[in-house]
């Protein structure tokens, strides 16, 4: 279902200055109104403070004219040039089809000015269609391939036949899936311009879902095999190889025949996945990369909408830096896409650096869950919330926490498109005490506090730190984090860790922060990679042998697997998880200890006391997903747990990594005795302090009872020093 209006910018975040491209589709038959907000506070919960949505004056802001604009879905390759077939010729390629279809469809195609031949898979198995257009030979190979399997077929043209041979590659018992066909074709001299597209048809339809590897193009008809593909390259009757285990980071593809039709790829379809000759004895594709020479196309995969600008929005000088918006608004349809503004390059405006968790919210992008009740969508008309989400509509792409129409895990996420869980009133997931936001708005309950005890703060976000590195943060005392700042690049986490080591003072406000390793392209700067490798809990896993980046060849998957668990970090790390529900702290016996004692300084919280048992996120600060303080993965030694929560509900469980049976630990104690958030503080040299709260939900906790509570009071002390 397509949204009637919505749109996206070309970045999230702009400065002073600078501009940002709006990119808007309507389906509406009048003009839209665009205006500017900032956003203070982005909970529509009427239990809350309630949106702040604080109107701004624009030179841009007025009606624009309603412009439907497709979304261009499906992953394919293409290249052009002039080929010499001549009269006979060979088409050699493997295949792994992955998800079947009633609507054929088109494995390769090979277009020109007199004759074409496409290469297609159909409920009835793969069939070949060639010649002059309108007069067509068809055949068909009346053995349906097997999901996953990899099959190489054979088309020839010459000798007035076409034909069509299927070999299995792996054996299937009790399958018939392989053989041959063949029908009449008058001779026809293939020789001239032709267009080849590898997983669609020449007009970008139809597309393929499944693997593709060495596309070979052998003038003459010998009966020969892909075995060896550098042999037939040597026999100087190659036209055409597209060996797409060369250049495996970008979207080049190369040919290493004569003519070198080099092309390209449309919309990212996976590399770095396993190919045909895979055997097991290498993981990482830079090892073996021809055990690894297969591209997996997907029917809905999605780089960039491709829209056109319809209006732009200079940051000017004097912007304060902040959450903003770009609000639509036409009839009752509406939209907000929001961005944010830093400050101008090399300055401070604040002591303060707000890091926006950019990085994960490009990776739940348009997450469609698996718990999406009809409660949850009357909460949603109920509140005037954003009534738009991966549940309602799967046209902008999904997440990487879902998978593609053929299983497959989803591991490329990009920000230019229309990202509907990333907009000020979203409601995420069912939370019967709270507001069940995620993210951007779970944030703005930071962001909302901040304003309303005067704290100063400049807005950062992690693209920007993954640009700009430690020079970024060098200008703040201090740095505070969101609710789930979950993913990190090397250069977020080699940041983050240099401020703190540097005298910076680190104030992490979430729970499962710095889990999972995410990959970037500087000249891809809109998409991240995630490999979903071993360990964590994972919306789905990634295939033995493919936990390696394609970006940058690197392990993927969590952090702690590359030896950074987050303690070393902020001392906790991701331990128990349950659904969206919260509890409450208990005070320890280190909130008494005199490096810490000023931290509950006039909250009311005396020793062994519970505290935090409220809040518009699950209705308690501790919740959802808990870390906790472990030495073994580096929290210091001088770390104080000041807090401990407890009284989780039954359905927390603990996280995989710390399983070694259902019974054991890799701590060695119970796994219930693991399901905990801590709250932990530590000094570290140079003036730098490290304050953590353990907890997704304890943001939602600081504007209970007009934001006069423990956990408010215990963020403004924190905040109050770090900030001196």
């Amino acid at each position: 279902m397509v949204v009637p209006l919505i749109g996206y910018l070309d970045r999230f975040s702009a400065r002073p200055g600078e501009r940002l491209e709006v990119k808007v589709s309507s389906q509406l038959g009048t003009p839209y109104r665009a205006e500017l907000v900032r956003v203070r506070q982005a909970d529509p919960n009427p239990a809350g403070p309630g949106m702040k949505l604080i109107p701004v004056p624009a030179d841009w802001a007025g009606d624009y004219p309603s412009v439907a604009k497709p979304v261009p879905l499906g992953s394919h390759g293409s290249a052009r040039g002039r080929l010499a077939l001549g009269e006979a010729f060979t088409l050699l390629l493997r295949v792994m089809p992955t998800l079947a279809k009633d609507a054929p469809q088109v494995v390769l195609s090979l277009t020109g000015a007199a004759q074409e031949l496409a290469l297609s898979l159909t409920r009835e198995g793969f069939v070949v269609e060639a010649g002059p257009p309108g007069r067509k030979a068809r055949c068909l190979v009346a053995a349906p391939p097997q999901p996953r399997n990899w099959y190489e077929l054979a088309v020839t043209v010459g000798g007035g036949r076409l034909t069509l041979s299927q070999r299995p590659l792996q054996p299937v018992w009790g399958a018939t899936d392989g053989g041959a066909a063949e029908a009449p074709l008058a001779a026809a001299d293939w020789t001239g311009e032709f267009g080849v597209t590898f997983a669609a048809d020449a007009q970008a339809m139809a597309h393929f879902n499944g693997r593709i590897e060495d596309p070979l193009l052998l003038r003459g008809t010998p009966g020969v095999t892909l075995d060896e593909p550098e042999a037939l390259l040597a026999s100087g009757r190659v036209a055409a190889w597209w060996d797409f285990s060369a250049m495996m980071e970008g979207e080049a593809l190369r040919d290493r025949g004569p003519a070198a039709l080099h092309g390209s790829l449309v919309n990212l379809p996976a590399r770095a996945v396993k190919g045909s000759r895979w055997t097991g004895a290498e993981h990482a594709w830079r090892h073996a990369p021809r055990h690894y020479a297969a591209i997996h196309f997907h029917d809905d995969d999605l780089e960039d909408c491709r829209w056109a600008t319809d209006f732009t929005v200079p940051i000017p000088q004097d912007m304060p830096s902040g959450v903003y918006a770009v609000r639509l608004a036409c009839g009752q349809h509406w939209d907000m896409i929001p961005f944010f503004v830093l400050p101008p390059k090399g300055v401070a405006r604040a002591p303060i650096a707000y890091l926006a968790n950019t990085f994960t919210c490009q990776v739940y992008a348009n997450y469609r869950r698996v718990d999406f009740p009809e409660a949850q969508r009357a909460k949603r008309r109920a509140w005037g919330a954003f009534d738009w989400c991966g549940n309602t509509t799967g046209d902008y792409g999904l997440s990487t926490y879902n998978v593609h129409r053929d299983r497959s895990g989803i591991h490329l996420s990009s920000r230019l498109r229309p990202i509907l869980n990333m907009r000020p009133g979203s409601l995420a997931l069912p939370d019967e005490k709270g507001s069940g936001v995620r993210h951007l708005v779970a944030d703005s309950h930071l962001t909302d506090w901040l304003e309303e005890k005067g704290f100063a703060y400049d807005v950062i976000t992690d693209e920007d730190l993954d640009n700009e590195g430690p020079e970024l943060l060098s200008r703040y005392r201090c740095v505070v984090t969101g609710s789930h700042p979950e993913y990190h690049t090397q250069t977020t986490l080699d940041s983050l860790q240099a401020f703190v080591a540097g005298g910076g003072r680190l104030a992490y406000l979430g729970g499962n922060g710095f889990y999972w390793k995410v990959a970037r392209r500087r000249d891809r700067p809109h998409v991240l990679e995630i490999r979903r490798a071993e360990g964590g809990i994972r919306a789905w896993a990634a295939e033995p042998g493919e936990y390696f980046h394609q970006f940058d060849g690197t392990l993927g998957g969590l952090w702690r697997r590359n030896g950074r668990p987050p303690q070393l970090l902020c001392g906790v790390g991701f331990s128990g998880q349950g659904k969206f529900e919260g509890s409450h702290y208990r005070a320890m016996p280190g909130a008494a200890d005199p490096r810490a004692v000023w931290i509950l300084a006039g909250t009311g919280i005396g020793p062994g006391e519970p505290f935090g048992g409220f809040g518009l996120c699950g209705g308690g600060a501790a919740g959802f997903e808990l870390d906790r303080a472990d030495p073994m993965l580096g929290t210091p030694p001088n770390a104080v747990i000041l807090a401990r929560s407890e009284d989780h509900q039954e359905h927390f469980v603990t996280v995989p990594e710390e399983l070694l049976t259902h019974l054991t630990t890799v701590t060695g104690e119970t796994p219930e005795a693991l399901i905990r958030a801590e709250i932990v503080y530590f000094e570290t040299t140079r003036g730098g302090a490290v304050f953590s709260t353990g907890s997704i939900t304890f943001c939602g906790s600081l504007s209970h009872n007009g934001y006069a509570n423990p956990i408010s009071q215990m963020l403004e002390n924190v905040l109050t020093r770090f900030q001196a």
